[in-house]
């Protein structure tokens, strides 16, 4: 086998676990930022799924299926905010409990309004040309997904919104000295708010790849626990743009490599191969546990106006 086949292999089989790591990654990080800690990413994820594939399935409009996703995955972080920054209710339980929410809110709608795994049209791959001459890596750009490109944009953009904006300084104050920033003026709350619903809105979207632009049909646990190694990326990458893209392409790296190794039939134990994704992310996570200046300070805690010693 050459090295050509084997990298496009291996890129084409992890790009498509990337985006939505990186997705509702991007979208857990500003969360995190504000001090805010979502462990319902998973159950929007499965709403965001649903509704995209709903959407596509009755009216053949994928990307008007895109958008619900996006909508609903807002108003599912809204939601979040209600509980957790309005009422101060625990943010870990309240996480649990959109997950949940959303898993079975989705489950239970596929099963009335479907029934059973149905195909849908779903938004189809590109077909350019003029990148396949690209060295080991044109004949999977060529062929990519549209949102596999709008990912990558995200990257950057999330960057220049979190680092060269003053919104970005607002969100990053209230996730790490909230008494100082709300002294200043910035509406904690406020700022919370918009992060939540933000988060929630990359997360739906998130879910809505999977099923309209990956699988193209929608099916129980098809997120498969990505909401939840999406937080752990956003610990590994230090709660930065480009670190959660590093982390989102070393764990679909490692997933690609377990399924090469199924593939090509290698001497390898098939359980110990499928488990390697996830020792790698425990692993990476324990090397990487030292805190350091970029880590918001107040992740976690509900913020009240009134001190309290």
């Amino acid at each position: 086998m050459e090295w050509a086949d084997l990298v496009s292999g291996v890129l084409a089989a992890a790009i498509p676990m990337a985006v939505p790591l990186l997705l509702v990654g991007l979208g857990e990080m500003f969360d995190q930022r504000a001090g805010m800690f979502n462990l319902g990413a998973e159950g929007i994820m499965m709403m965001g799924a649903f509704v995209a594939f709903f959407i596509d399935l009755k009216l053949q409009t994928p990307w008007l299926g895109l958008l619900a996703a996006l909508l609903v995955g807002a108003a599912f972080g809204l939601l979040m905010g209600l509980v957790c920054v309005t009422f101060r209710s625990p943010q870990g339980i309240a996480g649990i409990g959109i997950y949940m929410l959303g898993w079975g809110l989705s489950g239970t709608l596929f099963r009335v309004y479907v029934g059973g795994p149905t195909p849908i049209q779903g938004i189809a791959s590109l077909n350019l040309s003029s990148l396949r001459g690209v060295p080991y890596v044109g004949s999977v750009l060529a062929v990519l997904n549209p949102m596999d490109y709008a990912a990558f944009f995200l990257i950057p953009l999330s960057g220049w919104l979190l680092f060269k904006t003053a919104w970005g300084l607002k969100a990053r104050a209230v996730g790490t000295t909230p008494r100082a920033a709300d002294t200043l003026g910035i509406g904690v709350s406020r700022v919370r708010y918009q992060c939540v619903v933000l988060g929630g809105a990359m997360a739906g979207l998130a879910g809505a790849y999977l099923s309209v632009c990956q699988a193209k049909m929608f099916a129980d646990n098809i997120t498969a626990g990505r909401g939840f190694i999406a937080v752990a990326l956003v610990y590994f990458g230090r709660w930065s743009p480009w670190g959660v893209a590093v982390g989102a392409a070393i764990f679909s790296l490692a997933v690609a490599a377990q399924r090469l190794i199924q593939f090509y039939g290698a001497k390898f134990p098939y359980e110990l191969a499928l488990v390697i994704p996830y020792v790698l992310v425990i692993v990476v996570l324990a090397c990487s546990r030292n805190r350091d200046k970029s880590e918001p300070t107040a992740l976690g805690k509900p913020y009240y106006r009134e001190y309290r010693g």
